[in-house]
């Protein structure tokens, strides 16, 4: 792990001027994500692909909306939420997908970034606002890494260490007050090394070796990391700007 100063720039993302008035879709590129929502029946909560997702009259409902206020691509997800079979925690949240509406699964060589400014004003424990997740056909169900965001305004990396999962390592990159908007960029670049760049403050890790052979793509939005009876209890998460780059 090695840390170094404000990155350029280019590397953080700036967020546009946001329509409060038009769908989710009308303020970004929804065009390469897929819509996992917290509703459905128990193990295979509702999805909406890209196609119902893209343009200003595109998906929205009380789960995934453009906020009346500002405009963000507003997330919310309560404890209660279905899950997937391989997780405990419901989730709001985009997955990467190609132009074709086939689920991405890009390989580690190249230089692969997910960009993003966010906030959220409710966190119960801690929210994942950004993930790198091994492909679906790769034998794991895990990821490689997330990133936490918790109710005292931490800022985690959580990095697997082996595609098994099991072996999270926290690592502590940052502290930004919750209800304030903060920039990240996750990387896999040079098929060795993982980055992020947190409002300007660069930090790396080694990529272990066993996940040099795994399809990967990125995930964001609001991934609670509690769980719980309540409807009313969970996470809220906003994101003002998100972009995906393969190179």
């Amino acid at each position: 792990m090695s840390s170094a100063g404000p990155a350029a720039a280019a590397a953080t993302p700036s967020a546009a001027k946001l329509n409060p008035a038009v769908a989710p879709g009308g303020n970004f590129d929804l065009s390469r994500w897929e819509l996992q929502l917290p509703t459905g029946s128990p193990g295979s909560p509702t999805t909406i692909p890209s196609s119902g997702l893209v343009g200003s009259n595109g998906f929205q409902d009380s789960y995934f909306s453009t906020d009346k206020t500002d405009g963000s691509m507003s997330f919310w997800d309560p404890e209660n939420g279905v899950t997937t079979p391989n997780s405990h925690y419901a989730r709001s949240e985009l997955r990467e997908m190609n132009p074709n509406g086939s689920a991405a699964a890009w390989s580690v060589p190249g230089t692969h970034t997910l960009s993003a400014t966010v906030k959220s004003t409710q966190i119960p424990n801690h929210v994942c606002v950004g993930q790198i997740h091994l492909g679906q056909n790769s034998g794991s169900t895990k990821p490689l890494l997330e990133l936490f965001y918790y109710a005292n305004g931490d800022v985690k990396m959580g990095i697997e260490q082996t595609p098994a999962g099991g072996n999270e390592i926290l690592y502590k990159v940052g502290n930004v007050p919750v209800g304030t908007q903060f920039t990240y960029v996750i990387a896999l670049t040079g098929g060795n090394t993982i980055r992020l760049t947190l409002n300007g403050k660069q930090t790396t890790w080694p990529l272990a070796s066993a996940f040099k052979s795994y399809t990967m793509y990125f995930k964001a939005g609001d991934y609670d990391q509690s769980t719980g009876s309540s409807s009313t209890v969970g996470a809220k998460v906003q994101f003002y700007a998100l972009s995906i780059q393969h190179a």
